[in-house]
């Protein structure tokens, strides 16, 4: 037999017939760890799926990619299913995945984690942000589905609680693809027009899967930006999503977040009769402590007879004047005496008392005192203080 020459085209479209032939090969599971994940702008995902012996090239095509709850990382254990096939540009088998599971715990549960812990530390749950419930909320927009039992909870217990707040429904979707869009676009909604003072978004208990419109990042998102409060209300007391998270107030139930939102008319009416119990005490309890201050006033001597009070006065100006001069008068001999005192010690040390001992100053023509021959000269004009009189002399 002649040996045919083959091209490696042909070859490689021969392997990749018997393995596209192969059922086996057609719809797979396999199990491994992600590596070298990557994803193009195409929206296309290439990775490696490896054990510790052998490692397999994948790709996961847009279609399939978008449907995927998770974000698959390199590192993660998973299982894949799709089929096997060869690629033939590089003459090499691949896998061409349609699902990816991660290994040991649900999808949903492992993109709840991922979204939570994001969410988390971009800060949509912190504290600071919460935005207060209103006391007595005037309107109230409900965002849930229409025709459920949470919407109905819901009404029945705002009318019973407090029927003076006004309920808009916003009826949306609350499970399925369209619902996350819904949900988001209603709290915008709401928001843009300013149809209410307080939101209540939720829907009432089942599996993570049909709660799972209220773990999707648009709906979390929406929250957080939302500038009318909100209270997050899904399934049942252990059901948490992440609305819960972001919400300014989780609820419980649909009914516990009806609850919630407003307060007890009848404890608003048993408080108010107990404030107008304690007022009516307080004024009167008030106007007793006037009576008894009046009729203690009444009682003084002044309003009884006020001529009396101004005669008590009057002496009492009298002796304050009497005794005003006398202190004036002792005040003024003491200056009297002390004066006298100064005086007659500068009359002592005058120096006219020792002109009048014999002794005389001699001066100048300018007035300037003589204290010794030197001070002047033979023609000099000086004058002689005496006590009486004055000299006027020439110096020899």
């Amino acid at each position: 037999m002649e040996n045919r020459v083959f091209t490696v085209s042909e070859i490689t479209n021969y392997i990749k017939t018997l393995i596209d032939g192969d059922m086996f090969l057609a719809s797979v599971y396999v199990s491994g760890e992600l590596s070298n994940y990557k994803i193009y702008p195409s929206g296309h995902h290439y990775f490696t799926l490896k054990d510790q012996d052998s490692a397999m090239k994948c790709v996961m095509f847009r279609s399939s990619a978008s449907k995927l709850k998770f974000r698959p990382e390199s590192g993660m254990k998973v299982i894949l299913s799709g089929r096997v096939s060869v690629y033939p540009r590089d003459g090499a088998y691949q896998m061409y995945v349609t699902g990816i599971t991660p290994e040991g715990v649900g999808d949903l549960h492992l993109a709840f984690e991922q979204l939570k812990e994001k969410l988390q530390k971009e800060g949509l749950f912190n504290r600071e942000f919460k935005k207060p419930i209103p006391a007595f909320p005037e309107k109230i927009a409900v965002i849930t589905s229409s025709a459920g039992a949470a919407v109905r909870d819901i009404i029945r217990v705002l009318r019973k609680r407090y029927p003076l707040s006004k309920v808009v429904i916003l009826p949306v979707r609350v499970q399925g693809a369209e619902a996350p869009p819904e949900i988001a676009g209603a709290i915008r909604y709401a928001n843009r027009h300013h149809i209410a003072d307080l939101i209540i978004t939720g829907r009432g208990g089942g599996s993570i899967e049909d709660l799972w419109a209220f773990n999707e990042e648009i709906v979390a998102r929406a929250i957080f930006a939302s500038e009318i409060p909100v209270i997050s209300a899904v399934g049942h007391e252990p059901d948490v999503t992440i609305s819960d998270f972001v919400a300014d107030l989780r609820a419980a139930t649909p009914s516990n977040a009806a609850e919630l939102a407003v307060p007890d008319m009848m404890e608003l009416k048993e408080t108010l009769a107990a404030m107008e119990i304690r007022m009516n005490q307080a004024v009167s309890t008030q106007i007793t402590a006037m009576r008894r201050k009046v009729d203690e006033l009444a009682s003084k001597r002044v309003l009884q007879s006020p001529v009396n009070y101004i005669d008590d006065k009057r002496i009492l100006v009298d002796h304050l004047n009497s005794r005003l001069v006398s202190a004036g008068t002792l005040r003024l001999e003491k200056c009297r005496r002390v004066f006298a005192e100064k005086a007659a010690k500068l009359d002592a040390l005058s120096p006219l008392k020792v002109l009048g001992r014999g002794y005389s100053i001699a001066r100048k023509q300018d007035g300037g005192v003589i204290k010794s021959a030197a001070d002047v000269k033979s023609g000099d004009k000086i004058k002689i203080r005496l006590k009486t009189d004055e000299l006027s002399c020439t110096v020899d």
